[in-house]
C-alpha cells in the first residue's frame, strides 16, 4: 500500500472533542512508519493534522461527499481512513463504498449495523446480550405510543448523531411532545430510537481495538457521573472504581463478542450501563472514540497508531506480542488486555468546560456532550487520582468550611450517606428546604438556608459572599430557569467547586477524605516515569 487518505473531524466544535485530531495525527504518524504516503482532507485551522508538515499532502476542504470524491479522483490513494475522524467522516461509510471507493478497516456494512439503531438492536439479541428496552419511531403518534409503554423517564435520540446532539432524557408526555415538535424532525427517513432510562445505573466506557482475527480491550472505564451523562462529558476511571471485578471481565467479554461480530479491523468503542449487577448494552461506535488518548496514556500503548496499522493489514500479534503472551499466562489485569495483573495504579479523567463562555446556559449535565477538553490525574488510590483531576481543571476541592446540598427528590436517599460523610470530615452542611426536612429526619444535622424565591440571605447571596465552599445540585429534570438554575449559575461564576449529580458528590468526597488523610501532601510522577 503506497497512498492512503486520511479524513479528519472537520471544524471543531463543541460536541467534536479535539482528540479526534490526536487520533489523525497518530495515524499519519504510524503509516509513515510503514512507508505509506499520507494525505489529509480536513478543514480547521486549529488542528495540528492541518499543520503544513504533518500529512504529505494536505487538502484544506470541508469533509463532505463531494469534495473528498474529487481529492480521491485526483490522488487515486490506494484507500480511505474514516475511522479517526469521529461523525463526521463516518457518516460518509456508505456513499463513498457506493462510489466505488476503498474504505480501510472496519467494513461500512458494519459502520451502518452500530450506527443505525434498529440494525444495532437486531444484532444485540441475536448475541443474546441486555439492552435497555428500545424502539425506533417514524411519527409523534408512535413515539407517544412508546415512551408511554415503555414508561418515563426515557432517554430520545436520533439515529447518527454527533456529540448526543439532540439526545435528551425525558420525564412526561409533555415534555416529549415538545421535544419532537422543536429539536428534531421524525420521519421514515429519519427515525429516532425511545429507550428506556436505567436510572440508578453505572455507565461504562470501553475502547477496543480489532485486526479481524484477534481482538483487545483497552481499558474498561468507569464513569463517575450517573448513566445519561455524555460519555464526553463524564469524568471517568481506569480501572473501575466501584465495580466487582467478575462485572468488568463480563464487559470485556461482550465488547469482544461485539467487536467480532462485526468483523472490527480497528478501533471500536462500546458503551454500556451496569444496573443490580446486569450488563446493558447502550451503544457501539466503530471508530477512534474521546477516549482514546485517555486510555493510550493510562494503559502506555498507542491504540490509534496501532489502529492504523492493522488497518493496512498489519496483525495485532506481530505488533503487540507482549501481550499476547500475558494474555496465554494468565497475567492480565481485569480491566485491560494490556496491562499486567499487578497493576496498581488509577487514572482518572475529568473534563473541562466553557460554561463561563456561555453565561445563560445551565450548566448541568446530560445526554447532549457540552465539554472542549480533558485532564488525567494518577495516583495509587482512586481518591487522589481524582483529587488531582480536580485541581487540574481548576477546582481546588475545600477541606473545610461549608458544603450546600440541594438534591432531587430522586436522590434525596442515595445522599443520605453523602451528607454524613461530609459532616464526619468536620464539614459544615448547609440545604434548601425539601433536603433539610429529609436530612433531619433521617438524623443529620444540616442547617437550613433560604431558596432565592424564599427571600434574603438566599443561598446565591452565600455563594456570592465566600460562605460556601462546595454545592452538590442535581437537576429535578425540568429545563425551566427554576432557584436551582441560579446556584448553578452563581457557581461557575464565582468559582466554587461544585457537581451536579450524587456519584460526583460521592467521588469528590472520597478525593477530600484520601487527601486529608495524606496530610495535605501530593506526589508527582511522569507518565515516562509510569512506562519508560
Amino acid at each position: 500500500m503506497k497512498k492512503v487518505v486520511i479524513l479528519g473531524s472537520g471544524p471543531n466544535r463543541i460536541g467534536q472533542g479535539i482528540e479526534f485530531d490526536y487520533a489523525c495525527v497518530q495515524a499519519i504518524f504510524s503509516l509513515r512508519e510503514e512507508g505509506v504516503q499520507t494525505i489529509m482532507i480536513n478543514c480547521n485551522p486549529e488542528t495540528v493534522s492541518t499543520d503544513y508538515d504533518t500529512a504529505d499532502r494536505l487538502y484544506f476542504e470541508p469533509v463532505v461527499l463531494e469534495n473528498v470524491l474529487e481529492v480521491i479522483r485526483r490522488e487515486k490513494p490506494d484507500g480511505v481512513l474514516i475511522q479517526f475522524g469521529g461523525q463526521t467522516p463516518l457518516k460518509l461509510s456508505l456513499p463513498l463504498r457506493d462510489a466505488g471507493v476503498t474504505i480501510l478497516g472496519t467494513p461500512p456494512e458494519s459502520i451502518d449495523i452500530a450506527e443505525d439503531r434498529e440494525l444495532f438492536r437486531r444484532l444485540i439479541q441475536k448475541l443474546g446480550l441486555r439492552q435497555p428496552p428500545s424502539e425506533a419511531v417514524r411519527s409523534k403518534e408512535e413515539a407517544i405510543r412508546v415512551a408511554e409503554a415503555i414508561g418515563y423517564p426515557v432517554l430520545v435520540r436520533p439515529s447518527y448523531v454527533l456529540g448526543g446532539r439532540a439526545m435528551r432524557i425525558i420525564y412526561d408526555r409533555e415534555e416529549l411532545v415538545t421535544y419532537l415538535e422543536e429539536a428534531v424532525e421524525v420521519s421514515y427517513q429519519r427515525p429516532i430510537l425511545i429507550d428506556a432510562y436505567l436510572s440508578d445505573s453505572v455507565e461504562v466506557d470501553v475502547d477496543a481495538i480489532g485486526d479481524g482475527e484477534d481482538f483487545l480491550v483497552g481499558a474498561v472505564m468507569e464513569h463517575i457521573e450517573e448513566a445519561g451523562v455524555h460519555s464526553g462529558d463524564s469524568a471517568a476511571s481506569i480501572p473501575p472504581y466501584t465495580l466487582p471485578s467478575d462485572v468488568v471481565e463480563e464487559i470485556k467479554r461482550q465488547s469482544k463478542e461485539i467487536a467480532r461480530s462485526l468483523g472490527v479491523v480497528g478501533l471500536i468503542n462500546l458503551q454500556f450501563a451496569v444496573k443490580d449487577g446486569e450488563v446493558y448494552v447502550l451503544e457501539v461506535n466503530p471508530r477512534a472514540s474521546r477516549t482514546v488518548p485517555f486510555v493510550s496514556k493510562a494503559i502506555g500503548y498507542p491504540l490509534a497508531k496501532l489502529a492504523a496499522k492493522v488497518s493496512i493489514g498489519r496483525k495485532l500479534r506481530e505488533l503487540v506480542p507482549e501481550v499476547f503472551r500475558r494474555l496465554e499466562e494468565g497475567n492480565v489485569h481485569p480491566c485491560s488486555d494490556f496491562l499486567p495483573s499487578d497493576w496498581n495504579l488509577y487514572c482518572v479523567k475529568e473534563v473541562v468546560f466553557p460554561w463561563n463562555r456561555f453565561p445563560e446556559v445551565d450548566p448541568v449535565l446530560g445526554p447532549e456532550m457540552k465539554s472542549t477538553g480533558e485532564v488525567m490525574g494518577i495516583d495509587t488510590v482512586f481518591g487522589l487520582a481524582f483529587y488531582k483531576a480536580q485541581l487540574a481543571v481548576g477546582n481546588r476541592l475545600p477541606t473545610e468550611g461549608s458544603v450546600f446540598v440541594s438534591v432531587a427528590d430522586k436522590d434525596k436517599p442515595k445522599a443520605v450517606d453523602l451528607v454524613k460523610g461530609f459532616l464526619e470530615l468536620g464539614f459544615e452542611v448547609l440545604a434548601t428546604s425539601g433536603t433539610y426536612q429529609y436530612m433531619k429526619e433521617k438524623g443529620l444535622e444540616v442547617k437550613h438556608v433560604l431558596k432565592v424565591s424564599e427571600g434574603r440571605p438566599h443561598v446565591v447571596d452565600m455563594i456570592k459572599n465566600g460562605q460556601i465552599s462546595l454545592v452538590i445540585n442535581t437537576p429535578t429534570g425540568k429545563r425551566a430557569r427554576t432557584d436551582a438554575y441560579y446556584i448553578r449559575r452563581a457557581v461557575v461564576q464565582y468559582s466554587v467547586p461544585y457537581t451536579t449529580t450524587v456519584r460526583g458528590g460521592y467521588a469528590m468526597l472520597e478525593a477530600i477524605r484520601c487527601y486529608k488523610n495524606s496530610g495535605g501532601k501530593l506526589t508527582v510522577r511522569a507518565l515516562q516515569d509510569i512506562f519508560p
